[in-house]
């Protein structure tokens, strides 16, 4: 017997199949070969498992809403409003009305009550509200995977997080940089890990030394600009700075200007290839040569705040209304039945290049 209550990951994980095959087996539905609803439903007995009652209800009738998780920080983040805004309007589309769900969250049994479905955004190994919404009864699509412990939803709308900051790293070095850094957001969302092990594995794939400081996830321009004067007063031969959370761009432009580095070109003429390369060569490895005046900053983040400051910032467009719209509508998809519950799509984005990575 067990001591907590018996969940539908659970029997999916005994079982060896994916939670919404657990789902459709014990309800009846969808398409599950008679082998393997048997085995389903054997483990399930074996188990102890009992469905949840608002789960049961929800299998007959519709509340004609779904809910919207967004990460505690999301409410000053210009990237998770327009987000927002485009999953309301594709969920309206299908007459469907969204509830926004307090940061917190709740019981997946009183949410069920509520939704036919949930979309979980950036969801994070370290909230607490995310196993419940994800165990909950009724079908899930996240934006971008889960990586915690449990085994999460079948259905996801990805980002290739890793190939954006890619490009950024290879934009700034076509533009002269020998020394980029980035400003990693802190967490465990699945674009805050994909950001940090890319800074690292980029490095050590083109042998240039990055320098990586972690932020907080939603770093405010105030803790970027802290952060980016003790990286240049810490490593001088930084020529590039790449933040990655939203709207900290202008906070990096600032630390700039008060060390006197101007952005949007490399290096002050004859040092101009001083860096990681020049260090090794004067015998200190990392590079610690004299720096130039010169630093790139881009952001991987688009939005206000780099495409307004001065010089405006080149940045990774995430379209996150475009976003809202694409997990929105794959719930839509699944919830009438025009999508397997085990969906998967891919979100597309775009490098917007500007003056603070130089001339074209």
């Amino acid at each position: 017997m067990t001591s907590r209550t018996v969940t539908l990951l659970d029997v999916a994980r005994a079982a060896g199949v994916s939670k919404s095959t657990v789902s459709d087996a014990l309800q009846g539905s969808g398409r599950v070969a008679t082998e393997t609803r048997d085995r389903v439903r054997a483990v399930a007995a074996e188990l102890g498992y009992r469905p949840n009652s608002a789960a049961r209800r929800l299998r007959r009738a519709s509340t004609g809403a779904v809910g919207l998780h967004l990460p505690a920080t999301a409410t000053r983040l210009d990237y998770y409003m327009n987000l927002a805004f485009g999953a309301v309007e594709r969920a309206q589309e299908d007459g469907l009305d969204m509830v926004l769900l307090a940061p917190s969250g709740a019981a997946g049994g009183r949410i069920a009550s509520r939704v036919d479905g949930l979309l979980v955004i950036d969801p994070e190994a370290g909230d607490s509200a995310v196993p419940g919404l994800l165990d909950a009864g009724v079908p899930v699509v996240t934006g971008e995977r889960y990586l915690g412990p449990a085994a999460g939803p079948s259905a996801a709308v990805v980002c290739d997080n890793a190939a954006s900051l890619t490009a950024l790293l290879d934009h700034v070095t076509d533009r002269g940089a020998r020394r980029p850094a980035v400003l990693a957001p802190s967490g465990s969302s699945a674009w805050a890990t994909a950001l940090r092990a890319t800074a690292r594995s980029w490095g050590l794939a083109h042998g240039v030394e990055v320098a990586v400081r972690t932020v907080p996830f939603a770093a405010t321009p105030a803790e970027a600009e802290e952060t980016t004067r003790a990286l240049l007063a810490a490593a001088p031969a930084v020529d590039a700075v790449i933040c990655a959370p939203d709207g900290s761009a202008p906070g990096v432009l600032r630390a700039a200007a008060a060390l006197g580095r101007e952005v949007g070109r490399v290096g002050d003429g004859a040092g101009q290839e001083v860096g990681l390369d020049a260090g090794r060569q004067a015998g200190r490895p990392g590079g610690s040569g004299t720096p130039g005046t010169g630093l790139l900053v881009a952001s991987c983040v688009d939005g206000p705040a780099p495409r307004n400051a001065e010089p405006p910032v080149t940045a990774v467009d995430l379209r996150p209304a475009a976003y809202g719209r694409a997990c929105a509508e794959l719930l839509c998809d699944i919830l009438a039945d025009r999508a397997a519950p085990d969906t998967v799509r891919r979100h597309a984005w775009s490098l917007e290049t500007r003056a603070s990575t130089g001339p074209a």
